[in-house]
């Protein structure tokens, strides 16, 4: 991708048009070095955290010779504890899924009677202790950044 600044304002090209200036046709076929000295330069997208930043408005960067996006850090209105309070409730809220899939074990061997196989039992308390796991680690995190980029884990 390509763009220009005119008169303040900068236009991006996802192709070089094919005429520009005193170029009728063939533009889009010249060099870099042809299309730098017509003011068309490179547009460069940074790496960055989605989770805690975003990107703003397109600029034109002289140390580097092209247009770039500015990478601003996102601010909550939630406090730390409420962005951890609501962090907890998602993690919990999917170990509770998980959970949830054995459920019908338990509630049949209670109700007949049944002893409930170890494997099932073991099983359902390493989730509880994950989960008890992930809770103190998202609870130990110091700043809003922290906590919103925390990875919650996911199961198929």
């Amino acid at each position: 991708m390509k763009a220009i600044q005119i008169d303040g304002s900068i236009k991006r090209y996802t192709t070089i048009p094919k005429e520009w200036g005193n170029t009728i046709g063939g533009f889009h076929t010249l060099s870099s070095t042809e299309w730098e000295a017509a003011g068309f330069y490179d547009v460069v997208s940074p790496v960055y955290n989605s989770d805690t930043q975003h990107l703003g408005d397109l600029e034109w960067s002289a140390d580097n010779s092209n247009f770039t996006y500015p990478i601003i850090n996102k601010t909550w209105t939630q406090t730390l504890a409420q962005l951890k309070t609501q962090k907890i409730n998602n993690l919990k809220s999917i170990y509770g899924r998980e959970l949830a899939k054995t459920d019908w074990i338990i509630i049949r061997d209670q109700e007949l009677g049944n002893s409930t196989a170890s494997a099932t039992l073991t099983a359902r308390a390493n989730l509880r202790s994950e989960c008890s796991t992930k809770e103190a680690e998202i609870n130990s995190k110091a700043t809003k950044s922290l906590v919103v980029s925390y990875s919650l884990p996911s199961f198929i």
